[in-house]
């Protein structure tokens, strides 16, 4: 019997997504990485999630890598590469996920776990978070996430992490744009839960085809970007969320969204 890696939780229109290998970190293991990307890709094709957070038993969020027996190192060449190809894949359907991902995290946050961090649309951290990419210590690059950490961090301070070992705690990783929110320890879940139940609050239909836009015009140069929001918008306002909105707002009134 394999080992219960991930914890699923649904709350109303929010996912709960909980790493559970508290004995090794939360370390990611060929299991955790394919259990998250399975229930992300569930989550991308249910309409009735509306927010997803990323949260951690044990001491600290992820220790990356699980470089130990059964871990991405393990297994033999062609299973390592399409191990490697699964995190890939993990970190992509953070980035084009449908509804908002908040990471909820405490403790340290390394290589793999970095990236985890980075690939979701919102983080609220610990006061006491660490946010690091200690790979060249043991011989390696972190080349899978540095992609995801590029577009969150300075280049210059994501250079520093990488070759001189910088550690950032929660206050640079908010300054630096990573963090949305820095709480106490005991109040990161219920912080990243608040998030997600704000995002729940809305329509599911003009928050989903809003976010998968949003990833869409990511790296597109303005112009297109622009005529790409202009079909869209016309798409929004075809729909009977906008005209229920637009109706409830004229009138004063809470909205009823249907969804469509």
């Amino acid at each position: 019997m394999s080992e219960p890696v991930l914890q699923q939780e649904r709350r109303g229109g929010v996912l709960i997504l909980t790493l559970d290998r508290p004995a090794r970190r939360n370390a990611l293991s060929p299991g955790l990485v394919s259990a998250l990307l399975g229930a992300l890709q569930a989550a991308a094709a249910d309409d009735g999630v509306l927010a997803v957070v990323v949260a951690a038993n044990g001491s600290h969020f992820c220790a990356g890598g699980d470089l130990g027996p059964g871990g991405l190192a393990g297994d033999g060449l062609v299973a390592q590469h399409r191990d490697r190809a699964d995190f890939a894949a993990l970190l992509l359907a953070l980035h084009h996920a449908p509804q908002p991902v908040i990471a909820a995290v405490h403790g340290d946050a390394l290589g793999g776990g970095a990236g985890l961090v980075a690939a979701c649309h919102m983080v609220v951290l610990a006061d006491d978070a660490r946010i690091s990419t200690p790979e060249l210590k043991v011989g390696l690059f972190p080349w899978m996430i540095a992609p995801v950490l590029a577009r969150k961090l300075p280049r210059n301070v994501l250079i520093e992490m990488i070759v001189a070992g910088r550690k950032l705690d929660a206050a640079d990783a908010r300054a630096f744009g990573l963090a949305n929110r820095v709480v106490p320890a005991d109040a990161v879940r219920a912080e990243a839960l608040a998030l997600a139940d704000a995002a729940a609050a809305h329509s599911p239909a003009v928050l989903r085809l809003g976010m998968q836009a949003l990833a869409v015009v990511d790296d597109q140069p303005l112009e297109s970007a622009l005529a790409h929001m202009h079909g869209q918008l016309t798409l929004n306002l075809l729909t009977e969320d906008a005209a229920e909105g637009i109706g409830a707002f004229l009138s004063r009134r809470p909205p009823s969204w249907t969804g469509r």
